[in-house]
């Protein structure tokens, strides 16, 4: 008898690995189902940080599903009871904005004049760009969980606890903030602000809390319950994982003193904190924390303008714990590797199931595989042709990829068409104003009338791999350093940049012709 057959591993990507923790944290509790949920601050405009936060959470709940087979939900909180701090800077009305400071976002007229509040305008922007992406998740608002009595039962637990909370806090508060620290902040019945001052007395047999207006003296009794009052953020967010049984939540790495003082109170209520995970920060291209008041580094629509949005995914998985640029020379590395990993995908899908549950397009599309490889051209190669052929017009591209490809037609390649459309505008945008060719060198003008030589030797229909080791030959036959430098002469010399495809390919796609006429206006500096 033969001997069984290994098992096979276990997925080891990194939502797999949340997901087990999820699956252990409901194997012990006994629920038959996991809560999901993404918090969003809604006093600037979402950004790509938020959607980050969403896409992470969305792979790691498949993941779950895939694991477990129990159902689950995901819940995009909007803390939009918040008062306004501060005046957003990429907003317009803002002088109109700062007569509503420390007013609940939900109560502050729209400077964009299109929705009921300011809130509703930025989550309407939250959810409409999560709808773009076919998120399947639930759209919850503090201001309507306060005001509707869904959080009544556990606003009174809180205030029973209030005493409790209050230790917890204090050593985390300056001196000032811990003289008059209370986990509630009632709305002024007059003004409608959100106050932060002392409250004199809890009431809890009342639920009730006595607190002073600062400026005339006088005294307020505020139920806590039914919108009268909100709680300070991080008794908030603990409040938010007791009443709703919060399963799993993840975070940045600016808030992890905030998830452990707010894990401490949940425990404090009698709950235990969700499960949950750190996230580094997206920096812009000076390398500072990208900010939605601010508006710094990219938006959604900024990416979707020169690149598809599987690429946006892609570069949301990769290494989640590391700090990164999210700024405009970051798309084309990142269509570049969706691309690859779904020929990867196409290949494992009829090897071995558990390798392809490692394979982050398995994540991005929820396990629905996009099939074949999405385009036979990479988007930097695509790139290059735009900016070798000054393209201004997807028609000059498809008569080269045809050429190239024979059976590639718009409408047979649907994401190839797509990713042509992006190139030109990323060629045209950022490509074309930073080209600048270099004169070459004595000794890589006799590497290039060499390369221009054995050119016009090749059979007709030489394929890029073919050229490609005629390339090397020739870089060998002469004394550069290494063949790296040999191929950044040939980036920078003809296509005037730093860096460029594989060359062979690009030869084979531009043509032979192209190319050798390519050289001999190297050689004679009329290239510009």
């Amino acid at each position: 008898m033969s001997a069984p057959a290994p098992a096979a591993a276990s997925p080891k990507s990194w939502p797999f690995e949340e997901a087990r923790k999820v699956a252990a944290r409901l194997a012990a509790s006994g629920k038959g189902a996991a809560l999901f949920e993404t918090g969003y601050g809604p006093s600037g405009l979402p950004h790509i940080g938020t959607f980050g936060e969403v896409a992470r959470t969305s792979w790691v709940r498949h993941a779950f599903t895939t694991v477990t087979g129990l159902p689950s939900r995901l819940l995009a909180f909007s803390d939009d009871m918040d008062g306004l701090r501060k005046v957003p800077d990429n907003v317009p009305n803002r002088d109109m904005l700062r007569q509503y400071l420390g007013q609940p976002l939900t109560r502050i007229p729209d400077p964009f004049g299109t929705h009921d509040s300011f809130g509703a305008h930025n989550n309407a922007q939250l959810r409409s760009f999560l709808d773009s992406f076919g998120f399947d998740y639930e759209f919850a608002s503090s201001s309507e969980y306060y005001a509707s009595g869904r959080f009544d039962a556990a606003l009174r637990h809180v205030l029973a606890h209030a005493d409790e909370i209050r230790d917890l806090v204090l050593p985390t508060l300056r001196d000032e903030r811990a003289s008059s620290y209370s986990p509630f902040l009632p709305l002024h019945p007059r003004t409608g602000a959100v106050m932060q001052v002392r409250v004199e007395r809890h009431d809890v047999k009342a639920g009730t809390i006595v607190w002073r207006d600062p400026d005339s003296g006088e005294a307020f009794e505020t139920p806590v319950t039914g919108g009268a009052c909100k709680l300070q953020w991080k008794a908030d967010w603990a409040m938010r994982w007791h009443a709703l049984d919060v399963d799993y939540e993840m975070s940045g790495k600016d808030l992890i003193d905030s998830v452990k003082l707010s894990g401490r109170i949940c425990t404090a209520l009698g709950s235990t904190p969700p499960e949950g995970f750190t996230y580094e920060l997206f920096l812009d291209e000076n390398g500072q924390k990208i900010s939605k008041s601010k508006g710094n580094g990219l938006a959604v629509e900024d990416w979707l303008r020169y690149a598809p949005p599987e690429s946006l995914a892609q570069f949301m998985f990769n290494q989640p714990r590391r700090a990164k640029r999210l700024y405009f020379d970051v798309i084309p590395k990142a269509v570049d590797e969706y691309l690859a990993n779904a020929a990867n995908a196409a290949n494992a899908a009829s090897e071995s199931p558990r390798t392809l549950e490692d394979n982050p397009v398995w994540h991005i599309h929820a396990g629905k595989m996009p099939g074949a490889a999405a385009s036979p051209l990479s988007f930097g190669m695509l790139l290059n042709l735009a900016s070798v052929v000054n393209a201004e017009s997807a028609d000059i591209l498809w008569g080269f990829i045809r050429r190239y490809e024979a059976d590639a037609s718009a409408e047979s390649m649907p994401f190839l068409d797509a990713l042509v459309t992006h190139a030109l505008a990323y060629y045209r945008d950022f490509v074309r104003p930073n080209k600048q060719f270099r004169v070459p060198d004595a000794t890589e003008r006799a590497a290039l009338a060499d390369l221009e030589a054995v050119l016009k030797t090749l059979p007709a229909g030489a394929d890029g791999e073919a050229i490609q080791n005629v390339l090397y030959e020739v870089g060998k036959r002469h004394p550069f350093p290494d063949l790296r430098s040999w191929f950044g002469c040939l980036y920078q010399v003809l296509l005037g940049q730093k860096e460029g495809p594989r060359f062979g390919q690009f030869v084979a796609l531009y043509g032979v012709a192209e190319t050798i006429a390519l050289i001999e206006a190297a050689l004679a500096g009329t290239l510009r």
